[in-house]
């Protein structure tokens, strides 16, 4: 017959034994239990005792494990004493007081900003704004070897600031400022040397000292010594955000950028008086050797064609010394007379009319000459 079926006088508890009283080992446990209470609260009822128990056990299931967020470390500390790390997840520890977890943000990046004056190399005083990004990389160092990390950042930053910038001179710290010059030059309408080769020495940053480059090694520095006070921080960036001259000292500065710049702009003009004066006189000295090229040449062969024609006249003159000799007189005769602007009358005072045929239209009217003794017959014009 079933337990709860009707007709047996009374329905049978199948938590009892027969139709007897609880069961043993659960009336046990609860008398045990109270009566542990009971010790322990000096004789209290088992009410409280029941109580009692229920906190220590929820004391003991929601603070025996810690949930630490995704990039995050857990630091746990047993009676204050550091004991281990624990990674992103779900963890197990020990309830407090015995030990406790000091959550730390590995990834969110802390910044640290300043502005201090420093001398350069060149005794120049500058002002610099600079900004440092660190994360933490050792959270055990980060929570007990430096008391403030925020200030320790700072003040390290600055002493490796001043290291950088205290072994290079202005030039290398504010490039910029050359190119603001260049820029001005440029701008007054002087438009720099024709030829590149022939320019002026305009001094420029070196290559290796720009802004970036000296950021760059100032992190390196300040690296260093947080990791020989060991931090357990790691510097991401570290950037100049403003390098200026101070307002006390930043009239001279400017008198002193205007003077860089008239010796640059006079400095151009000389190159470029220099480049304007200099070809043409390569070009004058270019033309006077050709012309003395040239007269050379021409008297060269001016030479040698009068003493192959003499020689040639010679050879004649041999054959036919007679002809030759008339031959040379008449040429000559004609040379003369041609160049000459008079004309001679041999006809014995009568009219001679005189036709300059192919002469010069703007030649002057010959001059006529009569002969002192008249000839009977004309003969002729030479």
């Amino acid at each position: 017959m079933a337990w709860n079926e009707p007709g047996s006088g009374k329905q049978r508890d199948p938590w009892k034994d027969g139709g007897g009283g609880p069961s043993p080992d659960l009336d046990a446990l609860q008398k045990r239990i109270a009566a542990f209470f009971n010790r322990l609260f000096g004789g209290g009822g088992g009410g409280f005792a029941i109580a009692a128990f229920g906190i220590l056990l929820a004391w003991l299931i929601f603070d025996s494990w810690v949930a630490v967020k995704a990039g995050h470390v857990g630091v746990v500390l047993r009676f204050g004493e550091f004991t281990r790390t624990m990674a992103p997840g779900f963890n197990l520890k020990w309830p407090r007081p015995i030990e406790s977890v000091v959550d730390v943000d590995a990834i969110r990046s802390r910044p640290v900003s300043d502005q201090v004056r420093m001398l350069t190399k060149d005794e120049n005083i500058v002002l610099i704004d600079y900004n440092v990004q660190y994360t933490v990389a050792e959270p055990r160092h980060y929570l007990f070897s430096v008391r403030d990390p925020d200030e320790t950042v700072k003040q390290a930053a600055e002493s490796a600031v001043r290291e950088v910038i205290g072994a290079n001179d202005l030039s290398s710290i504010m490039p910029d400022q050359q190119q603001a010059q260049a820029e001005s030059l440029n701008a007054k309408g002087e438009p720099p040397p024709a030829d590149p080769a022939a320019a002026p020495p305009a001094p420029e940053p070196p290559a290796a000292n720009t802004s970036a480059v000296l950021a760059a090694t100032a992190q390196k520095v300040l690296q260093q010594t947080l990791d020989r006070y060991d931090t357990g921080l790691t510097v991401s960036r570290l950037n100049f955000q403003n390098v200026r001259p101070p307002q006390e000292v930043k009239e001279a500065f400017d008198d002193a950028i205007s003077a860089r710049e008239d010796r640059q702009r006079r400095s151009n003009e000389a190159f470029a008086y220099a480049k304007s004066v200099v070809p043409n006189a390569r070009g004058d000295a270019a033309r006077i050797v050709a012309e003395a090229e040239g007269y050379k040449a021409e008297r060269i062969a001016k030479a040698q064609g009068d003493a192959e024609r003499f020689n040639l006249i010679e050879s004649e003159y041999k054959s036919a010394p007679e002809v030759t000799r008339k031959r040379l007189y008449l040429e000559t005769m004609q040379k003369v007379l041609t160049e000459s602007r008079k004309v001679i009358d041999l006809s014995g005072g009568k009219n001679l009319l005189y036709l300059p045929v192919g002469a010069n239209k703007d030649a002057t009217p010959v001059e006529a000459v009569a002969p002192a003794v008249a000839s009977p017959e004309p003969r002729g014009t030479h």
